[in-house]
Order: structure tokens, then sequence, then C-alpha cells
């Protein structure tokens, strides 16, 4: 059976990766990001290599944004029974340093976004009785120095993505949560250079402390969200995967 997807943030890093892997699994994809440029760059690599795709420019944060870039899913490509929320930012900073701008926008875009992106689609999953919920959720969700935004709202996710699993279980929707470790991402690059530092240097300084002694790449999560969305998987929901190269505690 054909199945739409829609992921958030897929005009780059992660959301890209996800968003080609399942086009290559057979799936139409509507890429969501407030960058509609890298979207559509996104997308056409999609259409290019034969697969359908559309790009929608949207702030996952904004309730009618949100319903229309569903909308407009269902009706060029189908109504859309994957989601995969990986919509994020980050915002670091110290306790003491950090904003009511820095936490909030953190907050919104994380907690807020899946939150609004979910209950648009969920109605769709339900009169189709099948439905797959992936949320983007992080290993600093166990803590970590300088993102009590970003902590908050990756544990927060892991709370979500559990009563989703249970409210939605019975129409046939799973829905999981993926915790990655360091992924190379132009995310992780910007975290390198604000802290002086080359990514090179950086990605070989975390790859010497990770088990399998290398660092993520956006592949590695899109090879998850795979198996989390496909029918193999029917039986797995309410599960927090940490993708990290290693045990986490």
């Amino acid at each position: 059976m054909n199945r739409t997807a829609i992921v958030t943030g897929a005009g780059r890093g992660i959301g890209a990766a996800i968003a080609q892997r399942l086009s290559g699994d057979g799936m139409a994809v509507a890429l969501v990001d407030l960058d509609g440029a890298g979207a559509r760059e996104t997308a056409a690599a999609i259409t290019g290599s034969g697969g359908r795709a559309i790009a929608v420019a949207a702030d996952v944060t904004d309730e009618q944004q949100v319903a229309d870039a569903v909308t407009q899913t269902a009706v060029e490509l189908g109504s859309p029974t994957v989601l995969v929320n990986n919509a994020g930012i980050l915002r670091d900073n110290l306790l003491f340093k950090m904003t009511l701008d820095d936490w909030d926008s953190v907050i919104n875009v994380h907690l807020r976004g899946a939150f609004l992106m979910t209950r648009s689609v969920q109605s769709h999953m339900v009169e189709a009785k099948w439905g797959r919920v992936v949320n983007l959720s992080s290993i600093s969700a166990l803590g970590n120095r300088g993102q009590a935004n970003y902590s908050a709202v990756k544990a927060g996710l892991q709370g979500f993505t559990k009563t989703l699993a249970i409210e939605l279980g019975p129409f046939g929707v799973t829905a999981n949560a993926i915790a990655p470790g360091f992924i190379a991402t132009d995310m992780t690059r910007a975290t390198a250079e604000r802290m002086g530092m080359d990514f090179t240097d950086f990605c070989e300084a975390v790859a010497k402390e990770t088990p399998v002694r290398r660092v993520g790449v956006p592949e590695d999560i899109a090879n998850v969200a795979s198996f989390l969305v496909s029918e193999g998987a029917s039986f797995v929901s309410g599960q927090v995967l940490y993708v990290a190269g290693g045990p986490t505690v």
C-alpha cells in the first residue's frame, strides 16, 4: 500500500535524510520546514530520483500554517498516515544566562510544534486505522550542561510519545521516539563554532568517547525511522530508542 509521510524540519540534516529514506521505502513525502528553500532542494532531489515529494514552507508553531500544511499534503500526495516530528532549534546557554526568549523559542518549536502537527495528522491516521508517529528526542533528555531548555523539551517529547502510544494505539497507530547521540550536522557544527573548536577536531574528540569510535550521521537516524514506520514495527510502540553508538545511562 502506498503511504504518505510528513517530515518536519526536512530541509537539511536528519530531517532531509529521513525524508529521502522514506521515499526510498516507497512513500510519498511532504517536507515541512520553515526554510522553504532547503525543503525544495531536498524535495527536488527526491523527485529527480523518481520519488513523489513536495516542499511545504511552514512554521510548526503556527496552528493555521500546520493545518494548511497537512491539508496541502492530503490534497497533493494523499492522506498522511506517517509523521516524523523532527523540527528543532538550539538556543544553548547556562541557566543564569538563558533568556526567556531562549526558553520559549525552544519549547515552542519542539513541543508545541510536535503537538500541533500530531493533533492535525492524527485524524487521517484514525480514519485509516493505521498510523506511525516518530518523535525526535535526544540523549540530552538525560541532562546536558548549557541545555536546560533543550533537555526539557527532549524529555517532554518522550512523555508525549508514550501518551500518544496509549491514546492512539486502539486505532492502529504506533508512536515511538528516537533519541540520537552526537550526529554530525549543521547544528552540531554550529555548536563547535560557538565553542571555538574546529569541527573535525570536535568530531574526533566525541568519537574517542563513543564505544563504536565514530560519530553518528543523519543516515543512522533515518535507518531507525524507516524501521519504526514500517509494517514490521507494528508491535513496537511507546518506546524511546537511543541511537548513540553505545549504551546510555
